[in-house]
């Protein structure tokens, strides 16, 4: 069944996205559109002002689930961006279900640090548990924590860091499009515990369908579940629609991660369709498979570890009082052209663009 309807929260968050001219978006300039994204990432487009570090903070970091690619690879950013600005870190999992980041929550008070970071889960989903956590006036700093970009006021989030998810879910949706020569048969997969989740997954739709595909399916599994999910999911997937099933866009890498063996025992080669797309995040076995060229054609990345120090960087301005940055870090379109540079080399997308220096110098730490 074809999920349509859009929250007003959803709405207002494809404001972000890119205004499309689907009757004349031929599959050449739906293409170039996604190139854009494809280049190297060489110059700082980061901030170069700040405050000075914080000395001595203690930070604790909230793991939605430390199995998913993009949350570890954020909190590896984390502790060594804290390790070069002088600060203790203290990773706590939420180990993929609520009852567990409930908990990592409750664990995080007790500690009493002088800041709290909000990694890879719905703030909505814990509104509760956070409540506390601005009682106690802890700054909270995030990454995905919803579909709001920067400062997030409803729900105490000095500032919420991500690439611009709908433009990530255009460009992911763009070049299935492009690469079915406009003809793409898609089917989606979204977690509906995660309000993003939802509105990446509803722009993915919207642009499919503007340019003139077809979603054949809008599939809402559990992200905490998809190694058991998926492997029936996909082989039921192919019974239903068979050769019309060209791409699977995903709102992240993880759902592939289960994917192939389906595919390879209906006798489908790493190369055929359907082809893999994620709009998010960039994980380690996502470029694996890019490039071995083996179910997965592309993903649409996040600069996972710069994030991490970006987290710092705005944590250490919200212990300083000062303003958040305005910084929106860069997305970027792995191909198996283009997978060698800027990180790829160690599978992830890490941008040539100096930024450790960069923030380094604000804190004063060089």
């Amino acid at each position: 069944m074809l999920r349509t309807v859009l929250t007003a929260s959803v709405a207002a968050a494809m404001a972000f996205a890119p205004t499309l001219a689907p009757a004349q978006t031929t599959v050449d300039e739906a293409m170039a559109q996604v190139e854009q994204h494809a280049g190297r990432k060489t110059e700082w487009d980061g901030p170069t002002e700040g405050p000075a570090a914080y000395e001595g903070a203690t930070i604790v970091v909230l793991a939605g689930d430390l199995t998913n690619g993009g949350i570890l690879g954020v909190t590896n950013g984390v502790e060594e961006a804290a390790a070069a600005i002088g600060w203790d870190v203290r990773v706590l999992d939420g180990g993929g279900s609520i009852q567990g980041r409930t908990a990592a929550i409750g664990q995080a008070l007790a500690l009493q640090p002088d800041g709290i970071i909000i990694n890879g889960f719905d703030a909505i989903e814990q509104q509760a548990a956070l409540e506390q956590v601005r009682a106690a006036e802890i700054p909270l700093v995030s990454w995905h924590a919803g579909p709001v970009i920067g400062p997030d006021a409803d729900n105490g989030i000095f500032t919420n860091v991500s690439t611009d998810a709908m433009e990530v879910s255009a460009a992911a949706a763009m070049w299935a499009f492009a690469d079915a020569g406009g003809e793409p048969g898609v089917v989606i997969f979204t977690d509906s515990t995660f309000e993003i989740a939802i509105a990446k997954a509803d722009r993915i739709q919207e642009v499919i369908e503007q340019l003139g595909g077809t979603v054949l399916e809008y599939v809402d599994t559990p992200i905490a579940d998809t190694s058991n999910r998926m492997p029936t999911l996909t082989t039921a997937l192919l019974q239903r629609h068979g050769e019309a099933w060209t791409h699977s866009i995903a709102i992240n890498d993880i759902y592939f991660d289960f994917m192939g063996p389906s595919l390879a025992a209906a006798g489908i080669p790493g190369d055929a369709r359907p082809l893999a797309v994620a709009a998010g995040d960039g994980s380690e076995s996502a470029y694996q498979r890019i490039r071995a060229g083996q179910y997965q054609a592309i993903t649409v990345a996040e600069p996972l570890n710069l994030q991490g120090w970006q987290i710092v960087d705005e944590m250490n301005r919200a212990l300083n009082g000062a303003e958040w940055s305005g910084y929106l870090s860069p997305l970027h379109v792995v191909t198996p052209d283009n997978i060698d540079f800027d990180g790829g080399d160690r599978n992830l997308f890490d941008p040539a663009n100096g930024y450790r220096d960069e923030y380094s110098a604000i804190w004063g730490v060089n």
